[in-house]
């Protein structure tokens, strides 16, 4: 008889921090209030005389912190908010020398939420004179067979190609399915960090052209360590770099890149010339929209949690987008020239141009704390083409399994392949 080995994995909590609104949907109109539940479990029973910390009010401007001894396991807090936005509470239990933390951010008349960044007037030439620029250095792609990661239904390639200048490359890995045919495209972009990438071989599998890219200008192939290290070194906080010169941003060769991502699906793969998205989360969801706002070949797109959206929120007291540029900076001239800068690249910006030839879907979490949901809400609402929008109120910084789903199946739609 074989011995199978077996093992158990570590999974979650024994001890929960519940934060409940009395709401559903977590929705309510500005002037109502909402009522929290807090309770403290042990697999799954209220946990009597704990102690408890608590902050509640805005997000990112919470104005009541209290810590109180839960006697029967449960508090009632409430909140209101005049204005749109969110309310949140954050919740962290002390048990047996650990910390237990849990939130809740209610929304209030969230589709009324405006978002605070300018347009500069030269936006849109800015862009498009960069982009102009970009073309002028040719391609030069290389391609290399990764006959690990193939399958029977799908060749996966690391890809190569030149960026803003001559020898400034884009790695990436494409997936391109084994039958001959044309087919509708995808390109995945990154979250922030330094990383490996495996490429999308499963939307490929279905009948599509994909292409993942990183932005850095290595090798996406390399083992975890040399990505650590060059994060933690070479390319540490690479988000701040240049922020005071519209040219010196680091992420002004991350977007060009992603538009030559899209020439290089035109000229070098089997598209078919019809359907074409972009996709990422977090950092990825911002480039998803810059990348959209800038290029109309893109007919669908869909980001999650969309990171560097509504930078000047924090200057008038509202919750801003990560990487929280401005939040709790005090005035100077430095400031004024970041300020600036932030507006060629704020996704908020972007979306504006979004046209409605390009169908959108968005996605985030109520608990963010790196994306705000008020900036979720408000670069959503500033989009004037065909959209739609599933938050997942009780996802932080994460997916859930069922909104992965969605995400997945939405795309396989617009690719026509549901």
């Amino acid at each position: 008889m074989a011995i199978v080995p077996l093992s158990a994995q570590i999974r979650g909590n024994s001890i929960v921090v519940n934060v409940q609104p009395d709401h559903k949907d977590w929705t309510y109109k500005t002037g109502e209030t909402a009522h929290f539940t807090v309770t403290v479990l042990k697999s799954g029973t209220p946990l009597d005389n704990v102690t408890v910390d608590y902050a509640a009010g805005p997000e990112m401007y919470q104005d009541v912190k209290k810590t109180i001894v839960l006697n029967d396991g449960s508090l009632k807090i409430k909140g209101t908010m005049k204005q749109p936005g969110f309310y949140r509470v954050d919740v962290t239990a002390h048990v047996d020398g650990k910390d237990y933390k849990g939130a809740c951010a209610a929304a209030f008349s969230p589709e009324k939420l405006q978002p605070t960044t300018v347009m500069p007037t030269d936006f849109q030439t800015y862009w498009q004179g960069a982009i102009a620029e970009a073309r002028k250095t040719d391609l030069n792609p290389t391609r290399r067979l990764l006959p690990e990661r193939c399958t029977k239904d799908v060749n996966v390639y690391e890809v190569s190609f030149q960026n803003i200048h001559d020898n400034w490359r884009t790695y990436g890995i494409l997936c391109v399915p084994v039958k001959e045919g044309r087919y509708p495209a995808l390109l995945r972009v990154p979250g922030a960090g330094v990383r490996p990438y495996g490429g999308d071989v499963w939307t490929a599998a279905q009948g599509a052209v994909t292409l993942e890219i990183g932005i850095h200008g290595i090798s996406v192939t390399m083992e975890q360590k040399v990505y650590d290290d060059v994060f933690n070194g070479a390319l540490m906080c690479y988000w701040n770099w240049g922020m005071d010169n519209r040219d010196e941003s680091y992420y002004k060769r991350v977007i060009i890149g992603c538009i030559r991502a899209l020439d290089y699906i035109e000229q070098y793969t089997p598209w078919n010339g019809q359907q074409l998205g972009v996709s990422g989360s977090s950092q990825g969801g911002f480039l998803t929209l810059a990348t959209a706002a800038l290029d109309k070949r893109i007919t669908y797109y869909a980001p999650v949690h969309a990171a560097l959206c509504d930078h000047t929120a924090s200057l008038k007291g509202v919750a801003c987008g990560w990487p929280h540029y401005f939040y709790k900076t005090e005035p100077s001239p430095v400031r004024e020239k970041k300020i600036e800068t932030s507006r060629y690249y704020d996704g908020v910006n972007f979306a504006r141009l979004i046209t409605d030839k390009q169908s959108g879907w968005f996605s985030f979490g109520y608990n963010d704390d790196v994306v705000p949901p008020t900036t979720a809400w408000a670069t959503y609402n500033i989009v004037k083409g065909p959209k739609q929008i599933s938050p997942y109120q009780a996802t932080w910084h994460f997916w859930f399994q069922e909104q992965w789903d969605e995400w997945e199946n939405w795309m396989l739609q617009q690719m026509g392949l549901r």
